[in-house]
């Protein structure tokens, strides 16, 4: 009968080959990647849109060590096209350099990375823990472009929407672009308030969870597509309730406390409706 399983002797044979791949590989990112990691770290810690990456790492380790009897079964066959994708790798990460594109240089890691598995492990290793590696896209800061592009509309859009709201429960509102004059004071709905933090994170959780409760692509695509709408109505409901609040307590109440913990209370309302919606797919069979 044929096995995927290989004995002690065998395993022993094989180990030389992988560590020593596994070394030079290390050298490698060590000298193409040193000087990215650090800043990346920085925008992870100083930048509140990019928190949520600091777990990144932790979890795409986590859900590879959890395939490690699944990895323990497999004969290491290093694929050659492995040498291949890391060399594109460093083509990325050169192109980066010298364009001053660190998002290029960033993504390059992970595309080295996946060209080490591949190199060392083979083909199928690289199958079992694609997930896990391409999960560290989600780590990296988008490009300054991309960013404002998606985050002015999303001001824009919770003003107007905010300000329709406010205005149909009797509280007068003048919205000039991105800022709503009340009676009492102006708001200034900032790139900090534009929801596009939710946004990442809810993004970076939906794909998580998506891989992790379903078995097929179609509630996966689902729920991923679903993060956009619940993420920006999560973040009118903030910002429509700090103007309730302005109106009809003060400004400093609405800019207080509230607003302080107003990032949180959206990123919590916007995961609780992405699980309601999860558990909707279920009861309605679109799950599997």
């Amino acid at each position: 009968m044929h096995t995927s399983t290989f004995d002690q002797s065998q395993r022993l044979s094989l180990l030389p080959l992988p560590l020593g791949l596994a070394a030079a590989l290390v050298v490698v990112l060590g000298w193409a990647y040193w000087l990215i990691i650090p800043g990346l770290v920085a925008q992870w810690w100083n930048e509140p849109e990019y928190s949520h990456a600091l777990l990144i790492p932790f979890v795409s380790g986590y859900l590879a060590w959890s395939k490690r009897d699944e990895l323990a079964q497999v004969v290491p066959r290093p694929g050659y096209w492995g040498l291949a994708l890391m060399a594109f790798a460093l083509v990325v990460y050169i192109t980066g350099k010298v364009g001053a594109d660190l998002f290029l240089q960033r993504f390059s890691l992970v595309l080295m990375i996946a060209g080490g598995v591949l190199y060392i492990g083979g083909a199928t290793v690289l199958r079992l823990l694609l997930f896990p590696v391409a999960f560290l896209v989600l780590m990296i800061p988008l490009p300054g472009i991309v960013f404002n592009s998606i985050a002015f509309p999303l001001q824009l859009f919770a003003a107007q929407v905010s300000s329709v709201a406010l205005e149909a429960v009797g509280v007068p509102v003048f919205r000039e672009g991105n800022v709503m004059h009340l009676a009492a004071a102006s708001l200034d709905v900032e790139e900090a308030c534009s929801g596009i933090r939710s946004l990442l994170s809810l993004t970076a959780l939906g794909v998580l969870y998506g891989h992790l409760a379903f078995s097929n692509w179609t509630p996966r695509i689902l729920l991923l597509v679903m993060v956009v709408p619940i993420a920006i109505a999560a973040n009118v409901l903030r910002v429509f309730a700090v103007g309730l609040l302005a109106h009809y307590v003060s400004l400093d109440t609405a800019l207080g406390v509230f607003h302080a913990a107003g990032g949180w209370s959206v990123f919590m309302i916007a995961a609780a409706l992405l699980f309601g919606v999860s558990r909707l797919m279920w009861t309605l069979g679109v799950a599997k």
